[in-house]
């Protein structure tokens, strides 16, 4: 047993030294020394320099991020290890690292890792373990922020698009229960009028003819709707029709003249023309409102759809794939931003591009990352072009902007893990390096070509990955 009491401590608490020789803890121990922090304390602030290897002997160490608020970003407790590391590239800390308790630490000048490599050969050995592990770690850890952030992004702007439509079917259908109460007491007064059965089969006759006017799916011209609306008025208050300024743009609606009504009007007579209309007119707005629904129930059912094409749910994780719907599924997806910018979207799509076999929903991954960039490129009016094409044994896809372009000195560097040039919480610096891997897990390639006013991401992937190492 060791007389010092710090190296029988070091054995005791820190699971990674507890076998090591004596002489490489009493080597460590001479060289290092005790940090005390009461809670609140900083062991260290954002961009102090990274000077210090790490041992938590009691307490524990929050590290949070300037973009991350009250959430600790990491986490150092009694026996971990942190800080910088041997052959660490870590020049500066990102976060601030606060005591949330009663903390010590045992520290190491970074000034001692060349001696310590060689003086304590099994802890260097560990160490370098250490700093593997936390890499993998960190890279994980912001690799799913990433895709959080994506995912956030993708949720907030299918929310907008799906408030639209149901905000409409919502609408329509609080209106359908009036129209179909108005239609429900105009059936009780026509019935009390005891009509002929000439009038009945007239008013049916021009219920048949306002539907199928109604159903023309050519828009009118707004200046004839107008003139249209104005004969019809006319013709109602001649007649002495109540609420004619609400029944003359619905009969225009649905393509009704007032030669039309006049046939009507010597059917049913003058006293039940009033009651007449209003029959026919809840009549057309029920068919609309029963429209407006159904359009908004399709549009609705294709977001569904478009997301679930775009995630290829229930499918297996290699299939074969349409790039152009993954491409429109996208497109879909980030159908919110690309209206907020006033994005045009060109697509130049080979009719005869061929299905590549390939992970689906990873293939997504590339253009939702690729356009995106392209839309925060461009400002508003941009033009995004998406071409897709056949070569050789691989198909090839653009992606096109006319934004400001990429800097020649930041070109370099766009596919690096963590490089980003965007602001302080607003990106990660991982989309290119989450797209980059994903080409080269299916052995394709991606190569930029930009200039102010034209960016050109151009994706090679090749028809199969039967039989090649994934």
């Amino acid at each position: 047993m060791s007389s010092n009491p710090l190296v029988e401590e070091l054995r005791r608490t820190i699971p990674l030294l507890t076998d090591l020789p004596e002489e490489e803890l009493q080597w460590l121990v001479a060289n290092g020394d005790i940090v005390e922090l009461q809670t609140g304390h900083r062991l260290f602030k954002a961009s102090d320099p990274a000077e210090y290897l790490f041992i938590y002997l009691e307490g524990e160490i929050q590290v949070r991020f300037a973009d991350s608020g009250d959430v600790a970003r990491y986490i150092g407790r009694q026996g971990m290890i942190g800080g910088t590391l041997p052959y660490s590239r870590m020049q500066s800390f990102m976060g601030e690292g606060v005591a949330i308790e009663p903390t010590r630490v045992f520290r190491l000048s970074r000034s001692h890792f060349p001696e310590l490599l060689l003086r304590a050969p099994r802890l260097g050995e560990r160490l370098v373990g250490v700093m593997t592990d936390r890499v993998r770690e960190v890279t994980m850890s912001e690799v799913n922020r990433d895709k959080l952030m994506a995912l956030g992004k993708l949720s907030a702007g299918l929310a907008h698009e799906l408030n639209n439509p149901a905000s409409a079917a919502f609408r329509a259908a609080q209106t359908l229960c009036k129209s179909l109460e108005a239609m429900r007491r105009t059936a009780h007064a026509l019935d009390d009028r005891a009509l002929s059965t000439d009038a009945r089969c007239a008013i049916a006759g021009l219920e048949d003819r306002a539907a199928e006017g109604a159903r023309r799916d050519e828009p009118r011209d707004p200046l004839a709707q107008a003139d249209a609306e104005e004969a019809l008025l006319a013709w109602l208050d001649r007649e002495s029709v109540a609420e004619a300024w609400e029944l003359a743009p619905v009969l225009a609606d649905a393509r009704l003249a007032p030669e039309v009504l006049d046939e009507l009007l010597a059917a049913v007579g003058p006293d039940a023309l009033t009651d007449a209309l209003k029959r026919v007119a809840s009549i057309i707005t029920v068919q609309r409102l029963a429209g407006e629904i159904e359009s908004a129930a399709t549009r609705i059912s294709e977001l569904i759809r478009s997301v679930k094409e775009y995630s290829y749910m229930d499918q297996a994780p290699i299939q074969n794939v349409d790039l152009h719907r993954g491409l429109d599924s996208t497109l879909v997806m980030l159908g919110h931003k690309l209206k907020k910018k006033s994005v045009t979207v060109e697509r130049n799509f080979d009719p005869a591009l061929p299905q590549i076999e390939a992970y689906g929903a990873e293939l997504n991954q590339i253009w939702t990352n690729l356009i995106d960039n392209a839309i925060d490129a461009m400002t508003d009016g941009g033009h995004l072009t998406l071409r897709t094409y056949a070569r050789g044994g691989d198909v090839v896809i653009e992606v096109t902007d006319d934004g400001a372009g990429i800097a020649p000195e930041v070109r370099p560097r766009i596919f690096e893990p963590f490089f980003t040039t965007k602001p302080v919480g607003e990106g990660t610096g991982l989309g290119l390096d989450v797209v980059f891997r994903i080409i080269q897990k299916h052995h394709g390639k991606i190569d930029v070509v930009s200039a102010p006013g034209k960016t050109v991401f151009t994706v090679r992937l090749p028809l199969a990955l039967s039989g090649r190492t994934v």
